[in-house]
């Protein structure tokens, strides 16, 4: 890095003496100031995330007003790894993970996603969202081939006009999550586990490699979850990438490889069989948890 030039400061004059004329010159009065050095400014310190990270968050600090959502907040997860946001409503995990999209503005820190900021990360397609329930709009009318489709449009041109790449793209996203026969129907008339599927069917044709899941198991059966943690599963093990918030403990032992445990700011993160322990899970839900 080139620093910047800075003039060097000006040589300070010779000092004048301040004994009464007549008086024999001392040391002081006849020896010249040294000259000051030209000062110089540092480089900034610049580190780069380490590549084998999906996520690198350091120090993100978010205010909503006058609400601080999130405080002092590092995480880190590896790529190819389920990751769990561990904590109860309004701990902060869906601020978490929409700092990670770049939707929120922070008012310190910084976030990284595979090395780049989130924008540039999202831009590229890079990312995947599956939103709570209640931030859609289910009257839209929109046909879950349309949704899963939207996967796409990083993949295109600024028309969007889809290839014949796209369109098996969302084929096969569409027949992996065992909603080809559905493709047609509006969205909103599927039922609450279906739409779970459709936003991830949605994040496969996206080819996504960090997928931010926003409590997907909220609102569905044991069967649906089951299904859902199978494919998760399947896409980490592909290489990518899994964040997901939940509330629901039974969810993360089978779905997660680690656990962040969120309360204003990750208080701990690590194993699940540490992170689940009653002890640990006090710390953000307020009492043991058996």
């Amino acid at each position: 890095m080139i620093e910047p030039s800075t003039p060097p400061a000006a040589s300070t004059p010779p000092a004048r003496s301040t004994a009464p004329a007549g008086s024999p010159p001392t040391a002081s009065s006849t020896r010249p100031a040294a000259s000051t050095p030209p000062a110089r400014l540092a480089a900034p310190t610049v580190t780069d995330p380490p590549p084998d990270l999906a996520v690198n968050i350091t120090g993100l600090t978010v205010r909503y007003g006058d609400v601080l959502a999130l405080d002092a907040t590092d995480l880190a997860v590896a790529r190819g790894r389920v990751c769990g946001l561990v904590g109860v409503n309004g701990a902060g995990k869906t601020t978490l993970l929409k700092s990670v999209l770049g939707l929120v503005r922070p008012v310190a820190g910084v976030v990284h996603v595979d090395g780049a900021p989130p924008a540039a990360a999202r831009r590229a397609g890079r990312l995947a969202y599956v939103p709570q329930a209640e931030d859609v709009d289910w009257d839209f009318p929109l046909s879950v081939h349309d949704v899963v489709s939207t996967g796409r449009y990083a993949h295109q041109g600024p028309l969007r006009r889809p290839r014949t790449g796209d369109r098996e793209a969302v084929t096969r996203a569409l027949h992996r999550v065992g909603l080809a026969e559905l493709a047609d129907r509006q969205i909103g008339a599927l039922s609450g586990g279906q739409r779970k599927r459709a936003f991830v069917a949605r994040a496969i044709a996206q080819d996504a490699r960090l997928l931010l899941l926003d409590e997907p198991f909220a609102g569905v059966d044991t069967a649906t979850q089951t299904e859902l943690t199978s494919l998760l599963r399947e896409l980490a093990a592909a290489g990518a990438t899994v964040l997901v918030s939940t509330h629901d403990l039974e969810s993360v032992r089978a779905l997660c490889d680690e656990v962040a445990l969120v309360a204003g700011t990750v208080v701990d993160h690590g194993a699940p069989a540490r992170m689940l322990r009653p002890e640990s899970l006090a710390r953000v839900f307020g009492v043991r948890v058996a």
